[in-house]
């Protein structure tokens, strides 16, 4: 490994650390890139510097930093996942007659790739190309929900982190990770008067073959319009496109 620059280094402690199902101590991520322990620290300190890598104390150990969240995005942000998702999208909108978009996770916000209207739209601020706080969205959530715990706490280590629209959504870790554990187990993030007063969302997202969360179509709606009945309706009709787009992006669930 002597003559192996420490770019392609860094790369194999990226990928490495981007398969874990969580933050790893440093002895396994040195024995997966063949360096001594000594080596491995000063590249993860120049990693950590630079944000691809978090470092958790309390535990000695490393996982994936916002920068390697921020990369990631980027990547989605280019032709391949919009000409997969787009005519899942036309699809949707046509089958529930909502504003849907594709949004993917740019560090603590999310960025909305794609929007699809019905013939007679109603007005709302999510746009193309608008970020909003992750947490008050209900796409934001539906990725959030399929990090790691340890992820999701680097992203949002303290109360600064959060971000207050309307008054309602969660304002610490703890009510984020309580919503977050529940929209797991529904199966779908819903938001209500979050971003918006008087509009409502449900999401889901779609994932690849490393069975991470990469994007999310969501379903936008005038809260007192739609009931629970139909709500649910919207999240089986959503939840049905993502899986439609994991499967287009090799991945599983």
């Amino acid at each position: 490994m002597g003559n192996v620059p420490a770019a392609s280094r860094a790369l194999r402690v990226l990928r490495f650390l981007a398969e874990q199902p969580g933050p790893v101590p440093m002895e396994r991520i040195a024995a997966a890139v063949r360096l001594p322990r000594s080596s491995t620290y000063h590249l993860l300190k120049a990693m950590i510097d630079e944000g691809f890598v978090t470092h958790l104390a309390e535990e000695r150990r490393y996982g994936l930093g916002v920068a390697a969240f921020e990369t990631g995005s980027a990547y989605l942000r280019h032709d391949p996942l919009e000409r997969l998702a787009r005519p899942l999208l036309v699809q949707l909108v046509a089958d529930v007659g909502h504003t849907a978009h594709l949004g993917v996770l740019h560090g603590r916000e999310l960025l909305y790739l794609l929007k699809e209207q019905p013939p007679h739209p109603a007005t709302i601020v999510t746009d193309v190309g608008v970020r909003l706080p992750a947490t008050l969205t209900a796409s934001g959530r539906a990725l959030l929900a399929g990090l790691p715990a340890a992820q999701v706490r680097a992203l949002f280590p303290g109360p600064d982190a959060f971000v207050d629209r309307t008054g309602r959504g969660p304002h610490t870790l703890v009510e984020l990770r309580r919503a977050l554990a529940e929209e797991r187990r529904q199966g779908y993030a819903m938001e209500d008067s979050h971003i918006s007063e008087g509009f409502a969302s449900v999401a889901v997202a779609a994932y690849d073959h490393t069975r991470r969360p990469v994007a999310a179509f969501s379903v936008t709606f005038p809260a007192e319009a739609v009931g629970p009945g139909e709500r649910a309706e919207l999240a089986r009709r959503t939840g049905a496109a993502a899986r439609a787009l994991t499967r287009r992006l090799g991945g599983t669930v």
